[in-house]
């Protein structure tokens, strides 16, 4: 059976270029808000640097570039280590 290109349509966030706008902490976990209001919520033990800031340096951080950071660290946090390897779990190889 012959497929119609014109009928197929993808969903989802294909193409989407997203920036963090918020984060918060909660019960162990990061929570990162992006700019096309998905939400990820991550373990906050794959982040050993950040678990060992106390409540009150948590709520110390602001976005740099395409990051964030807190104020009392040297470090940047971007969206890739979040997300993790995105290759790896990639349906189509680009």
């Amino acid at each position: 059976m012959a497929h119609n290109n014109k009928n197929i349509s993808i969903e989802g966030f294909w193409n989407k270029k997203v920036r963090i706008d918020k984060i918060d902490f909660y019960y162990g976990k990061l929570i990162v808000y992006l700019s096309d209001k998905r939400i990820i919520i991550v373990p906050i033990s794959y982040f050993p640097s950040i678990k060992k800031l106390d409540t009150k340096e948590r709520k110390k951080w602001f976005i740099l570039g395409n990051g964030f950071t807190f104020e009392n660290s040297n470090e940047v946090y971007h969206l890739e280590p979040i997300l993790g390897n995105y290759k790896e779990y990639a349906h189509e190889k680009h």
